[in-house]
């Protein structure tokens, strides 16, 4: 199968655009032998700051597995996929607890998804560092 490298601090139209639909998407994180561990997540694309964004709970089990990667942060993939278009970003993640981190995460979550999400005073922010990014938009 071809790869399809892109830029995910300049990506081209389609591929944004493809990012900027409602899709549901999966994050991929490692579990401590090594396997991964798959779950629906929203994510929210901002190549202008190299950043992938998911809302979760602190208790969740992906950010269990980003924080036991230690402050380096722990390597991860985002990844939507409608017919053939699909899309894949990689990077560190590291979890984020900062008010405005985390505000700014639900803010783009409302705006992409357009809903707000509930209040939950235990969410808190994955932020991917983006190292590469793939796909079809």
């Amino acid at each position: 199968m071809a790869s399809h490298p892109v830029d995910p601090r300049q990506p081209d139209a389609a591929y944004l655009s493809f990012w900027r639909e409602r899709h549901l998407c999966t994050l991929t994180t490692l579990r401590p032998d090594g396997s991964p561990h798959v779950v629906p997540v929203g994510v929210t694309y901002d190549p202008e700051a190299g950043l992938a964004r998911v809302i979760t709970n602190k208790s969740s089990r992906k950010v269990a597995h980003v924080l036991a990667a230690g402050p380096e942060g722990a390597r991860v993939a985002v990844c939507q996929v409608d017919r053939a278009r699909w899309a894949t970003l990689e990077g560190l993640a590291r979890v984020r607890t900062e008010p405005e981190r985390v505000a700014e995460a639900v803010r783009r979550y409302a705006e992409r998804y357009e809903r707000m999400p509930s209040p939950n005073p235990a969410r808190v922010a994955i932020e991917i560092e983006l190292t590469a990014a793939l796909g079809r938009g």
